[in-house]
Parts: structure tokens; C-alpha cells; sequence
């Protein structure tokens, strides 16, 4: 079962309703204006901001359905604990995907201190609670270097990321032992924000392939008592930023205002 099917299950009370709802009905489809849609059809990049508890593909799925295109996709996974930018690249700018997905990106988060989770985020329980009291600003922010640079980073293992052509989370599932390969990544800043111990606000900026859940485990396990990704907003991706994007239902509302002011003209 894919990731996403696994958590729309798992989580149906958090998304049943209001703009942190992923689409559950496919609504009744009002045909787009050809002359809107063409654009789309030629080529867009759509800047979407994408809320809490959707999955990626919600997204473009999404969209497909509101433009009635079938040439769409996005330059970059965000789990569905993640908030924020989300290009969705449409007709001829779908063959700019890699080229986006390669870009430097900026994420702003918290990283909860004194426990760890399996998933390295809060789709799974904390356990292994620890003690944090030694933990002090100075460390913190000492610790930070330490994952500045180029480093090697170990996937987790509920990741899409392949083995012998089967995706790791569902081995994890099965209880297979796994051992990622390390990848190199390149962390080109990491700043702490803020603190209200155990919580750690920070602002990343790194290369295309580093997990930011992975970064959390990491960074709490060099503390000494453990740590898990609480909360992640992906705010840049290249020169593209989040505040120049929108919401899905956003995004809806002014489609139906351009097919009005058509209508009227």
C-alpha cells in the first residue's frame, strides 16, 4: 500500500473537512473555458501552498481535475505533515521538473527535543524518552555546525526511496532490516530561530535530496537525548518562493473569477 493511501487511512479524521482536507468526492465537473485553459495546455508553473495533511499527489490531482488537462506534475515531494511550496508544472514546463526538483531549497521547522520516532516525524508515536535538561542554547546552536557543509545523511527507512525496485517504507512495514546507503547533501545554512526547550525552531537551506526528518534524528541524537521533526514548511525552491504561491482553494476561486470576467466581456 503506498504512503499516501496509508496515511489518508490512517489520519480520515484529520482531513475529512475544510482546507486542510485532502478531496474526498470528485465534484461535478463545469467544462474550463478553452481560452483559460489553453495556457495551461501550453505550459504553466502553478505555485502552490500546500496545507497541512494533503499528500503531493492531492495536489496535482487536484488541479488536474479543476483545469481538465491530463500533462501535469510536481518538482518535489512534501509528506503530509509538510505545509508549503509545491510547484505544480503543467504542458511543456513538465520537462522543467528535474530542473526545479535540482534547485536549492529553504525549509523553516521545529525539531522536538528528548524523544525519537521510527518515521523521524510525528506520523509515528515518540518513544525512548530522554532527559533534555542539560541541553542549553549554546549547545544547540554549537551542535548546528556540525551539519553544515557538505555531510553524508542516512535516508529513513519509511522513505519512497527505492531498494532492488521496492520503496523502503513498505519494507519497513514487512519488518525487513534495512540499511539505507548514506547520500551526500549539502546543508548551506542551518539556523536556530528560536527556543522554548524542548522545541527548536530553525530555518534550513540545503541541496535536492536532503531529508529534513533525517536532519531532526540526526540533530537530536548529536545532542545526546534524542529528537524528532515536529513541524515543516518548505518556504523556497530556487528563486520561487512560497509567498508568491497559493492554496488549492485559492488557486479555484480564481480560476472561476477569470471564467466570470469572460463571461461578462
Amino acid at each position: 500500500m503506498a504512503r499516501k493511501q496509508t496515511y489518508r487511512h490512517k489520519h480520515a479524521d484529520k482531513i475529512a473537512g475544510g482546507e486542510g482536507a485532502a478531496p474526498q468526492e470528485r465534484p461535478v465537473r463545469i467544462p474550463l473555458d478553452p481560452v483559460i485553459q489553453e495556457k495551461y495546455l501550453e505550459g504553466q508553473a502553478i505555485l502552490i501552498d500546500k496545507p497541512l495533511h494533503w499528500t503531493s499527489f492531492d495536489i496535482v490531482r487536484k488541479l488536474r481535475g479543476m483545469l481538465q488537462i491530463k500533462k501535469i506534475g510536481h518538482a518535489g515531494t512534501l509528506d503530509p505533515l509538510a505545509t508549503g511550496l509545491l510547484i505544480v508544472c503543467t504542458g511543456k514546463f513538465t520537462k522543467k521538473i528535474n530542473e526545479y526538483m535540482a534547485a536549492e531549497k529553504e525549509y523553516t521547522g521545529s525539531i522536538t527535543l528528548g524523544a525519537v520516532t521510527p518515521t523521524f516525524d510525528l506520523e509515528s508515536e515518540p518513544q525512548q524518552q530522554k532527559d533534555h535538561s542539560f541541553v542549553t542554547p549554546e549547545l544547540v546552536i554549537e551542535t548546528t555546525k556540525k551539519f553544515t557543509g557538505d555531510i553524508e545523511q542516512y535516508p529513513p527507512i519509511h522513505s519512497a526511496i527505492k531498494k532492488d525496485g521496492v520503496a523502503l517504507y513498505e519494507l519497513a512495514r514487512k519488518g525487513v532490516d534495512i540499511k539505507p546507503e548514506p547520500r551526500k547533501v549539502t546543508i548551506h545554512s542551518f539556523e536556530i530561530m528560536a527556543m522554548q526547550l524542548p522545541v527548536v525552531e530553525f530555518k534550513v537551506k540545503c541541496s535536492t535530496g536532503t531529508y529534513i526528518r533525517s536532519l531532526a534524528n540526526d540533530f537530536g541524537a548529536a545532542l545526546g537525548c534524542g529528537g524528532y521533526l515536529s513541524s515543516l514548511r518548505r518556504t523556497k525552491i530556487g528563486a520561487f518562493d512560497v509567498d508568491d504561491a497559493v492554496t488549492p482553494e485559492q488557486f479555484e476561486k480564481q480560476l472561476q473569477q477569470k471564467m466570470s470576467d469572460n463571461t461578462q466581456s
